[in-house]
């Protein structure tokens, strides 16, 4: 029977295509070819030496450092370790990982030595990539690790640090390991299913859990994000990504940018306002990506100095919850549009995202895009009837969503394929999420709960206050009582404003025992307010502690 005609029964058979695996080298063999002017900046401070280089001539770079991965003994199935900035040398080490089929996994620089030594072993690393401020960590964590039989120092500009000592571990630079063993390797041959990276999640519900993406997982992660609903980005872009590249894939630019064909712009370590305003109108900035804290130091520095950036059109937020007050601050004094955006680790790791011509609202973490689907559960996992107007425990699953964590065979979702997010939220008549709190940040004063989400919502909105939390406070007849923390531009609100506002808006027997204003917010690693931090300094009222 000839194909394309029904089969008895009535099924008719597909028509035969070609084999196309959807492997992450792909985005940068496209951008080669189809997208010659874009490229890959890296700054290196106010002052400092810019790296620039097209993605034809990074592509070449990377298949070099392929060859020369494949010299070292590195093969298909092992997995390389990258502890680095954001840089042109580390997005180098990433494609030519996955080109040749060995995973990539991704270290946080702001961790201690035990825990990334513990992730390294569980890992099994074969080699370990380190920007060069990184030396003293990489003597500790060969030490710590004897799987690893190789060192490579990334090359970023106007770093000048000495090599590490490792003993009979070989250390090697990039431009010398290219130069001693590089050799154009061919990309692909292997299957979309396969492991590209690992990233542990930051811990704030319990011990780090490895996560594992696949090329699949990670190509139809950025088909999503390019989505006009999504980040809409398109070649005519010049996206600052100040995300790590070891929060979650760098939230997927470093795949969406070639992807599309955009420049992408790192800052490497220099985060602040100053380096961040260089950077931007230098490279014409039409798109800054990353946690809200980062946005506080590039407003304070433009006030500083009476400047502006006219170029950037949209700021996409990520991480903790953000305060109204803060989004009107950064539309109002960067001339922007705020995109809000709520994933995870365990999403790969596109949850939802607002649509880039909404006004920024803090209520709303926007829309999930396809290939992402949430519904809402009760406390016993049951499937709320109503999925619009109510609050409920969240639930997610796609193309995305982790399914086992690394080096566990129990399921972390459900039979039907839904992972628990460990967040509360509610869904507007617009599909609209909005995370009202998490479960673990919950207070249970006097057998009821607070939820924190909400307090933090309707401070959040007032005026001058730029970060807000909620913790409890352990209490010797409530058993926990919720204590208020701000961080805000100059006086902020007065505490007779803040009870006024949360006064009639939540139950009165939630208002907070103690407002507590801090000249800086503890962060995370992650760049999340550090509730844990906050606990341990005004978790124990004083007065009982007397």
């Amino acid at each position: 029977m000839h194909e394309g005609q029904l089969r008895a029964g009535g099924a008719r058979e597909l028509e035969r295509l070609q084999p196309y695996e959807l492997t992450l080298d792909k985005f940068l063999a496209h951008a080669a070819k189809w997208h010659p002017q874009g490229q890959v900046v890296t700054g290196g401070g106010v002052g400092g030496p810019v790296a620039r280089i097209d993605y034809a001539a990074l592509r070449e770079r990377s298949t070099l450092l392929s060859g020369a991965f494949a010299a070292l003994g590195i093969a298909r199935g092992d997995r390389i370790a990258t502890l680095a900035w954001n840089s042109q040398g580390h997005m180098e080490c990433w494609y030519a990982a996955f080109g040749m089929g060995v995973s990539c996994h991704t270290l946080n620089p702001r961790l201690g030595v035990a825990q990334l030594a513990d992730m390294v072993r569980q890992a099994g690393d074969r080699l370990l990539a380190a920007s060069p401020d990184q030396g003293a960590v990489v003597e500790e964590l060969v030490r710590l690790c004897p799987g690893i039989v190789q060192v490579l120092i990334l090359d970023e500009p106007g770093a000048d640090f000495p090599l590490p000592d490792c003993g009979a571990v070989p250390v090697r630079t990039l431009q010398e390991l290219l130069a001693e063993h590089g050799k154009a390797l061919d990309w692909g041959g292997f299957s979309e299913r396969e492991e590209a990276g690992l990233c542990f999640t930051s811990g704030t519900t319990g011990a780090p859990k490895g996560v594992p993406y696949s090329h699949r997982c990670n190509y139809l992660v950025t088909l999503s994000l390019l989505q006009s609903d999504v980040m809409g980005i398109n070649a005519g872009d010049s996206i600052l990504a100040a995300v790590p590249m070891f929060h979650a894939n760098g939230w997927g630019l470093p795949f969406a940018a070639p992807a599309s064909g955009a420049r992408l712009v790192f800052s490497g370590c220099h985060n602040d306002g100053a380096s961040l305003a260089a950077l931007i109108r230098s490279e014409g900035v039409t798109l800054a990506v990353g946690v809200p804290t980062v946005w506080l130091g590039l407003i304070e520095h433009l006030e500083q100095t009476g400047t502006a950036l006219p170029t950037l059109r949209r700021v996409l937020l990520g991480g903790s919850g953000v305060p109204q007050a803060l989004i009107d601050r950064i539309e109002s004094r960067l001339g922007v549009r705020v995109q809000t955006s709520w994933g995870m680790t365990e999403l790969a790791p596109l949850g939802t995202v607002t649509p880039p011509g909404n006004a920024g609202r803090a209520s709303i973490a926007g829309r999930p895009p396809l290939g992402v689907d949430l519904r809402l559960v009760d406390a016993e996992g049951g499937e709320l009837a109503a999925q619009r107007g109510v609050e409920g425990h969240l639930q997610v699953r796609g193309s995305g969503t982790v399914h086992c964590y690394f080096g566990q065979e129990t399921p972390a979702t459900d039979a039907q394929g839904w992972f628990d997010t460990g967040d509360l939220a509610t869904i507007d008549a617009e599909g609209n999420l909005a995370i009202t709190g998490r479960t673990k940040d919950l207070i249970k004063s006097g057998g009821e709960w607070i939820n924190p989400g909400e307090i933090e919502a309707i401070v959040g909105g007032l005026p001058g206050v730029s970060l807000v939390a909620v913790i409890g406070r352990a209490h010797a007849k409530w058993t926990e009582r919720p204590v208020l923390v701000i961080e805000a531009e100059g006086q902020g609100a007065t505490d007779a404003e803040i009870r006024a506002a949360l006064d009639g808006a939540v139950p009165r027997w939630w208002m907070p025992d103690a407002i507590e204003r801090v000249e800086r917010m503890p962060l995370a690693m992650t760049g999340k307010i550090d509730k844990q931090a906050l606990r341990r300094r005004f978790g124990t009222d004083p007065a009982a502690a007397a």
